[in-house]
């Protein structure tokens, strides 16, 4: 998966995230208050464009749909290829995401689905025996 492809999915399980957070589904499980913010950033952008509107707001309202958030990435990334502007906050939103879940709940692959985003160094500590 190529790295704009990947903000993409994070962008897109964060969206999720704040729709969640939103509907009281996930209320204070995260210390990150940025998924209103990602929302706003993304609505900004996909002003006038109503396929990228509908997208949107199709995940927003029904935040499990998978559907969905297929065309919410595709939609986010044609913006990013776009307009780097747009391909830089989304990536500074997703960014400050990341720093802000090391402390507690991270954007999980489960969210991201077939993405796998690995950001630190993995420790392992005791006995691990491989067969």
């Amino acid at each position: 998966m190529d790295p704009l492809t990947a903000i993409a999915a994070a962008g897109v399980a964060l969206v999720v995230k704040g729709a969640l957070e939103a509907t009281g589904q996930e209320a204070g499980r995260s210390g990150w208050t940025g998924g209103a913010r990602l929302i706003a950033r993304i609505r900004e952008r996909f002003r006038g464009d109503g396929d990228a509107q509908a997208a949107l707001e199709r995940v927003t309202d029904t935040p499990d749909d998978e559907t969905g958030q297929q065309d919410l990435e595709r939609m986010l990334t044609a913006h990013m290829l776009r307009d780097r502007d747009f391909e830089s906050d989304i990536r500074r939103i997703v960014d400050e995401a990341v720093v802000a879940g090391r402390g507690g709940p991270q954007v999980s692959a489960a969210l991201i689905k077939n993405a796998q985003v690995f950001n630190e160094k993995v420790e392992i500590k005791g006995d691990w025996n491989v067969s």
